[in-house]
């Protein structure tokens, strides 16, 4: 028998995101669950209940017929103490839970003799645990918010214009942690016009906030920041300090703050102090994505945005719920990803196979035991290096490579001088000029970097139709004995014609490269 996928309406205060929509509602039956979703659990984010049925889903009166009807919930936030009184013995619950965070709630969720798989817990090191990395889509949409919120308390445009009126400098914001959420806003801010800085204690992500338009701020301070499971480590406190001379700053300089810097299971790191804060320009804006975690400036508010010191400060905790239509499709495909890879065998029965790395990664309850966290990844070992080729053979074959050539330039030489026994003496000293030419072009061309060949190729083969001049020698002057014979003549017509597509093609195909380096 089927087991049947539970839609509770999220009862955390203000969040408007849904744990699946009609789209996905479709793919989890083709799986062979049945789905029951609680009536209204999709307004907020425009997803409306008619939908649900028309995808194939059941509409549940309320949460307590919910509860009681699904073997397993799909939720965004994680349940409430009122949400763990209405579950059963051996239900499975997919949720954000942040089992660090909250071991009352783990606890709870042990009695009740569950199993707890946390959205929040994918091993993001495993490539094939991408696709149900929800914290990665959450993050990104959560950068992109806060640009637009920092646009909207801004008090001017984020690009530079000239008008009539005058003239309106860009502005300038600074996004300290270049994470995925960071790299999002990176983008924005950037598309919208603005200067764009960012600083991260991870020296691989300069590349790409180059690549987005912004400009990479690097701490005078020698220190690598790369933690593990993809997020940023804590850094010594010569760091710390070097690093919180720079943002003291770019605080100075900059319009607008963006803060995105969190360590799973530790508060959200202090970089924006309230001096800080009050160095910057009236009118200026922080956006502290951390808030939720207590926030990574001094004077964040979570879910207020206060004015302190002529700066606005804005402490959302909803950002991605804010855009609940586009983040609730995102979570529901990372949650679709996940069933598939608990449903391989399509029967609408999932599997928790505590022996895959993936899905003990997530795991962090099971049947009513806590098995968070999880043991260490077993990432696989380096290829070996391969054997260096011995030094013999490769002696051997570049002594053979001599002997070819030798043979080469001797059968050369033989055949040239038995042309120079028997051609006219004319002839012997054009066709020595011939051959040199030859030998010097393939030197010179054959020895320049393979990158360059093409730009090298268009030049010379241009500059070498010069060639045309000899062959207009042979054709102007009118017939007088001991001048080439019609036969030359119009063998020199046909070189003309040839050499004039080459040149003119030379240059036009030098000229559309360099058309290619033209913004």
């Amino acid at each position: 028998m089927p087991q049947t996928i539970g839609i509770p309406k999220e009862t955390f205060a203000g969040e408007k995101r849904v744990a699946t929509v009609p789209e996905v509602v479709s793919k989890l039956i083709k799986l062979g669950f049945a789905v029951i979703v609680e009536s209204g659990a999709g307004n907020y984010a425009s997803f409306f209940d008619d939908a649900y049925a028309e995808a194939g889903a059941r509409i549940a009166p309320d949460a307590t017929v919910l509860w009681s009807s699904s073997d397993i919930v799909f939720k965004v936030r994680a349940p409430e103490m009122s949400e763990v009184a209405l579950m059963k013995t051996g239900q499975t619950l997919i949720s954000f839970i942040w089992p660090a965070e909250n071991p009352d709630l783990m606890k709870a969720l042990a009695a009740k003799k569950v199993t707890v798989l946390a959205m929040d817990c994918v091993p993001r090191l495993l490539s094939r645990a991408q696709k149900m990395d929800a914290l990665t889509s959450m993050a990104g949409i959560g950068g992109y918010r806060a640009v637009i919120e920092a646009a909207n308390a801004f008090g001017r445009y984020f690009n530079g214009q000239i008008t009539a009126a005058g003239k309106i400098a860009p502005a300038k914001v600074f996004i300290a942690g270049a994470g995925v959420a960071g790299l999002a806003a990176v983008g924005t801010a950037a598309g919208l016009g603005a200067i764009v800085r960012a600083n991260d204690t991870r020296a691989e992500v300069a590349d790409q906030v180059k690549s987005l338009g912004g400009e990479f701020v690097k701490v005078d301070y020698e220190e690598e920041g790369s933690g593990g499971g993809g997020y940023a480590k804590v850094m010594s406190e010569g760091f710390q300090k070097a690093q919180r001379e720079m943002y003291a700053k770019q605080a100075k300089d900059v319009d607008i703050i963006i803060t995105t810097a969190l360590i799973p299971g530790k508060p959200a790191p202090r970089l924006i102090t309230a001096e800080m804060v009050a160095s910057m320009k009236p009118g200026s804006v922080v956006v502290d994505m951390a808030a939720e975690r207590g926030g990574n400036c001094e004077l964040t508010e979570p879910d207020k945005a206060v004015a302190k010191h002529g700066v606005t400060i804005i402490g959302y905790t909803d950002l991605a719920s804010r855009l609940a239509k586009q983040s609730s499709t995102l979570y529901a495909t990372n949650q679709l990803r996940l069933t598939e890879e608990l449903c391989k065998a399509k029967d609408g029965q999932i599997v928790v196979n505590m022996e895959d790395d993936a899905i003990r990664g997530f795991t962090v309850i099971k049947d009513g035991e806590i098995t968070w966290p999880p043991p260490p990844l077993k990432l696989p070992a380096p290829p070996a290096p391969k054997a260096a080729a011995p030094a013999p053979k490769a002696e051997e074959k570049k002594k053979g490579f001599g002997v070819g050539t030798a043979i080469t330039f001797l059968v050369g030489a033989g055949l040239f001088a038995l042309i120079g026994a028997y051609a006219p003496a004319a002839f012997l000293g054009h066709f020595t000029v011939f051959v040199l030419a030859i030998f010097v072009g393939y030197m010179v061309v054959w020895n320049v970097t393979p990158a360059l060949h093409t730009p090298l190729m268009s030049v010379t083969n241009a500059i070498s139709s010069i060639i045309t001049i000899g062959a207009l020698l042979q054709v102007a002057p009118p017939f007088v004995p001991g001048r080439p014979d019609d036969l030359i003549r119009w063998i020199a017509v046909v070189g003309i014609a040839l050499t004039s597509i080459n040149m003119f093609g030379g240059f036009a195909v030098t000229r559309r490269m360099l058309l290619m380096f033209h913004k």
